[in-house]
């Protein structure tokens, strides 16, 4: 065998066993080496290239491990037969400057903000130093497929007190956001099973999962229009009860009577709640969860703490109804927590020490300072401008009166360096408003700088100058 081809530079960077396999790999892929051809022995080949025994044997190693050599023993090494490869031609990977970037806005008016100043750092920081210890280590270990037991508790506790909502741990299913949780609780029904949703309203569920069973119900200032949900087909509706998204409207006391009574006069008829921001409601008393009122067993409940603590916690749960538990352990037997366990006993001890209590009464107070704020200068500087559903959330409906289309007024406030959505965004069906609708989330914008974002919001908006 010519050993000629074999070259190694030991000013490389690169090891000389790895040199030494790397030319090795290539001839053999090249046919340079025919197939069954016996390789140096280690002491020949370390005496040709003046090596160590143990460069060699490093090599030989890697060929050996990766198929490109067979070992006999006390005889030698030997070219083995490789399977062609296709020739693929490598793509240059993209720069940083060719991946696409987050675009930053001078204010961001999306409804999923939430204020960052108000977060308890510290007191969170030490729950998350206590629990990432030694004393912890059992929490490595998969748990238990509906969520931590401490974490279920908790939220049973909460959601008793809270939401006058009774329920066991057994009934809470613990996951990583209602993006997940919607469409387990789809797999609990039929496939064919239609589902009524509120339109304009958000649905997390994906649209490949629903887009031959949704069944678009309108909203109006009294919630979801239950008359047309007893004319559909549908055996399941999901709802934002509460704090209707994107309207604001609150389901009234009517239609709550009707709604159940429509989920009971069926067997496969179910109602799926989701009371995602039922803690800030800034006019009259809360509004009870239909859970609490549900007495058929008629109801999935489903909540997120992205309101509450934080969107990147990734915690969300369901409750349901002692009548589908065996269902759902029969179909999600294999089914495993999405939620670190780590983060599920951090979030369960910040609530069982009164923190969450805590947490949640002073954000009250700063939503609260925010809208009555954020109403204030709409009504002194802009009363031309409608707003609707500001009686609780982190967010407002906004028509605003204008020649212009919604699309070139949102135009107008990106080029502005401002962040807003359209209502159309979350419509299943067209619908047609008076004037251009706009989304208002205020949450993630301080305090002193409301009147600011307005001011500039409502110049992008109007400014005769302006550019498309």
């Amino acid at each position: 065998m010519d050993l000629l081809f074999l070259t190694l530079d030991k000013y490389d960077d690169k090891p000389l066993y790895e040199q030494l396999y790397l030319n090795l790999k290539q001839a053999i892929i090249q046919k340079n080496i025919a197939v069954g051809t016996k390789l140096p022995s280690k002491r020949t080949l370390s005496d040709f290239l003046n090596i160590s025994q143990t460069t060699v044997e490093l090599a030989y190693g890697q060929l050996l491990a990766e198929g490109y050599i067979m070992s006999k023993p006390r005889i030698g090494y030997f070219v083995e037969e490789i399977d062609e490869l296709p020739y693929v031609e490598k793509v240059a990977a993209p720069t940083v400057a060719q991946i696409d970037a987050p675009r930053s806005y001078q204010y961001d008016f999306s409804p999923n903000k939430i204020d960052e100043e108000g977060f308890p750092f510290q007191i969170w920081r030490k729950y998350a130093k206590d629990i990432f210890d030694e004393s912890s280590k059992n929490l490595l270990q998969a748990g238990h497929p509906q969520g931590e037991l401490a974490l279920r508790l908790e939220i049973a506790r909460y959601l008793y007190e809270s939401r006058g909502i009774q329920c066991s741990p057994e009934q809470i299913v613990i996951g990583s956001g209602t993006e997940q949780l919607l469409p387990m609780i789809l797999r609990l029904f039929d496939e064919d099973a239609k589902i009524a949703l509120e339109n304009p309203g958000y649905s997390a569920i994906p649209k490949a999962h629903i887009q031959s069973r949704a069944i678009p119900i309108s909203v109006d200032v009294d919630g979801i229009v239950v008359d047309e949900l007893e004319k559909s087909e549908a055996h399941l509706v999901y709802i934002t009860p509460s704090h209707q998204f994107p309207t604001g409207a609150v389901l009234s006391a009517t239609r709550r009577t009707q709604l159940l009574k429509w989920a009971a006069q069926m067997p496969a008829r179910y109602i799926i709640e989701d009371d995602y921001d039922s803690e800030f409601r800034y006019i009259g008393k809360p509004i009870p969860a239909l859970l609490g009122l549900d007495q058929g067993e008629r109801v999935i409940y489903m909540s997120t703490f992205s309101k509450s603590i934080m969107p990147s916690l990734r915690v969300a749960y369901l409750v349901l109804p002692l009548s589908l538990l065996p269902k759902y352990k029969e179909v999600f037997s294999y089914y495993s927590a999405t939620v670190p366990r780590f983060d599920q006993h951090l979030l369960a001890n910040f609530m069982s020490d009164g923190h969450f209590s805590k947490h949640l009464n002073r954000m009250r107070k700063i939503y609260r300072k925010k809208h009555d704020k954020l109403i204030s200068v709409f009504s002194k500087y802009y009363p031309e401008v409608i707003i609707s559903g500001d009686s609780a959330g982190m967010h407002i409906l906004l028509s605003i009166p204008h020649h212009r289309s919604e699309k070139e007024l949102q135009a107008c406030a990106v080029q502005s360096g401002l962040y807003i959505q359209p209502i159309t965004r979350y419509m299943l069906t067209p619908l047609s408003y008076q004037h251009p609708t706009f989304i208002l989330g205020f949450g993630g914008i301080p305090l002193d700088k409301i009147e600011t974002s307005i001011h500039a919001l409502m110049q992008a908006f109007y400014e005769t100058n302006s550019t498309l």
